[in-house]
């Protein structure tokens, strides 16, 4: 098993996603985040039904680093309740996850 994790995020604009994450990859808190732009959100908020844009971050990081990715997150994230779902890999290469953990090792 790997200790690699892919995290999904979505925000407003591209702007904002490529902010993002600039600020995880300098932070050292992901690898690698790939920008994934015009996803279309539905969803309830405050009682009203939303269709949104979005844009996708699918961030790169490790177990070890979820405690911090997350509180990074949450600071720098404009959405009052920012989306953060983390999944571990049912397979991932051996050469990626090392590169994976090297790059977001302290």
């Amino acid at each position: 098993m790997s200790d690699l994790r892919l995290v999904l995020s979505t925000v407003p604009d591209a702007d904002t996603a490529a902010a993002l994450a600039h600020g995880l990859v300098h932070a050292r808190l992901a690898a690698c985040v790939n920008i994934v732009p015009a996803v279309r959100s539905v969803y309830v908020w405050d009682g009203e039904l939303a269709d949104e844009q979005e844009v996708l971050l699918v961030i790169k990081s490790t177990r070890a680093q979820l405690g911090r990715l997350q509180e990074w997150l949450e600071a720098q994230h404009p959405y009052a309740v920012p989306e953060l779902v983390a999944f571990e890999p049912a397979q991932v290469s051996a050469a990626y996850a090392r590169w994976v953990a090297a790059s977001v090792s302290n």
